[in-house]
């Protein structure tokens, strides 16, 4: 693969900038990933991985030998909208998962392939390329949290290449119903969209009342994701789909509670839950961490620790697997699900080497 400039590069980052630029190109919806599954295999296979796609449609590698066990996470699955995937002359590759998260788990691929012998004669690294992330199932994740029992967890997310994300915030959807009779707008009383619009302004009120004196990462976050309004003559249906970001203090099910209670005076008004994921965040001082922060400031970087206000795979697999871990990836999140979605290759680059420093070290750690 040669950029528009025409400067090729050599042949090991050749190699790993084929594997994403691959990976990329091939379109992998949620449910959707055997295209992808069965390249990702077949290049881990390819450079001595003992490679296979699971049950769940997960492509998993593994090299070296226990007894300690480190799983690399990420995921293959990407939102819908097509982006022309394209190398431009300044080496930034454009293409929709190229930040989340495709770059992350190339990321993964290539630091683990590129390990010296001795980090694996103790050590297993277990690279897994996940189904469904983008979907409520989180189908891959949750296959996998059943079959390993690692000792040292990466989530493979962007955080830029000095960033390491501690936690993610919980979530909570909430699909709100009013429906009643149908009356003369000239008459006394309220709608079916007045009484959803009221519901909405009691849990608008209740989660601003939970960011005083705390940042955005402790308070609770509401947003309207949906909203529609109908009507047969005989009766009126208003229907909303309210989306909550959850602190760590607040767990899905106390978030359930206290909405249930708000809206307890609404007769016309009904709610269901779904999309339960709880919060999590990790300690900040570990072996992997330590690991990490090392090799970044070897590569010339300044660690940065992270929190998220979105979920991922760690809210998943958080609760069965209580051990180091945190999530790392090359890439601005920002640009995350954007129609303006890239990854400077450069940046992946120096991803790469900061983990197989990083995971070289663990191991020695570890040891």
């Amino acid at each position: 693969m040669t950029t528009e400039a025409g400067i090729r590069p050599p042949p090991l980052l050749q190699d790993t900038h084929e594997l994403l630029i691959q990976a990329v190109s091939i379109r992998s919806l949620s449910g959707q990933e055997g295209e992808v599954a069965e390249y990702l295999r077949g290049w881990m296979e390819a450079r001595g991985f003992a490679a296979q796609v699971d049950a769940a449609g997960n492509a998993v590698g593994l090299r070296g030998n226990g007894p300690y066990t480190v799983a690399l996470l990420g995921h293959m699955d990407t939102v819908p909208g097509e982006i022309a995937v394209r190398l431009d002359e300044d080496g930034v590759l454009h293409g929709r998962g190229s930040v989340d998260a495709k770059g992350a788990l190339c990321t993964f691929m290539a630091a683990v392939a590129a390990l010296p012998p001795e980090a694996l004669q103790n050590v297993q690294f277990v690279v897994v390329g996940a189904t469904e992330e983008e979907a409520p199932s989180s189908r891959g994740a949750r296959h996998i949290m059943e079959v390993l029992q690692p000792d040292a967890v990466l989530i493979g997310e962007p955080s830029g290449w000095e960033g390491l994300t501690l936690g993610y915030k919980g979530r909570l959807v909430a699909q709100v119903r009013a429906e009643k009779d149908n009356f003369h707008t000239a008459g006394d009383g309220s709608s079916a969209a007045d009484d959803l619009t009221e519901a909405w302004f009691r849990v608008r009120t209740w989660a601003a009342g939970s960011a005083e004196d705390v940042g955005i990462f402790d308070s609770v976050q509401a947003t309207i994701q949906g909203i529609n309004a109908t009507g047969d003559g005989l009766t009126q249906r208003a229907d909303a789909t309210f989306g909550l970001r959850l602190p760590p203090r607040l767990s899905p099910q106390e978030a359930e509670a206290q909405i249930r209670e708000l809206l307890a005076n609404l007769p016309s008004v009904s709610v269901n839950f779904v999309g339960h994921e709880t919060a999590v965040r990790h300690p900040k001082d570990n072996a992997l961490t330590r690991a990490m922060r090392v090799a970044i400031r070897a590569h010339g970087g300044t660690p940065v620790f992270k929190v998220k206000t979105g979920t991922s795979d760690m809210n998943v697999v958080a609760p069965r697997w209580p051990v180091p871990t945190l999530a790392y990836g090359p890439g601005d999140s920002a640009l995350d699900h954007t129609p303006e979605e890239r990854l400077d290759l450069a940046e992946y680059d120096r991803a790469v080497q900061v983990l197989t420093d990083a995971l070289t070290r663990l191991a020695a750690s570890v040891s």
